[in-house]
């Protein structure tokens, strides 16, 4: 293996590194928003990439939107029938 004739001073040593640097992320605003999002990616906020809703955050379809519903209305009345239950239990002690 091949040793070094001499040491590498810290002044060549770190003009040697000067390229080997992190750079910051570029962040811009979602166009439909104004959300901060990286560039060449989707808006988690939105769902908006290029224009184009591509996540579907606001335009569900009609099917999901009623599944959406009958859980609502399921959890509703679950709630409503176990604070009668417990209410009812409370008056008669």
């Amino acid at each position: 293996m091949a040793v070094p004739f001499r040491r590498t001073s810290k002044t060549k040593k770190r003009m040697r590194r000067t390229h080997l640097k992190k750079t910051a992320r570029t962040v811009l605003s979602c166009p439909n928003c104004g959300e901060p999002i990286q560039a060449h990616r989707a808006c988690t906020k939105c769902g908006f990439y290029k224009g184009k809703n591509v996540l579907n955050r606001e335009d569900e379809t009609p099917v999901v939107k009623e599944e959406k519903e009958v859980k609502a209305a399921k959890k509703e009345t679950v709630k409503k029938t176990s604070t009668k239950k417990a209410t009812k239990s409370k008056e008669t002690k």
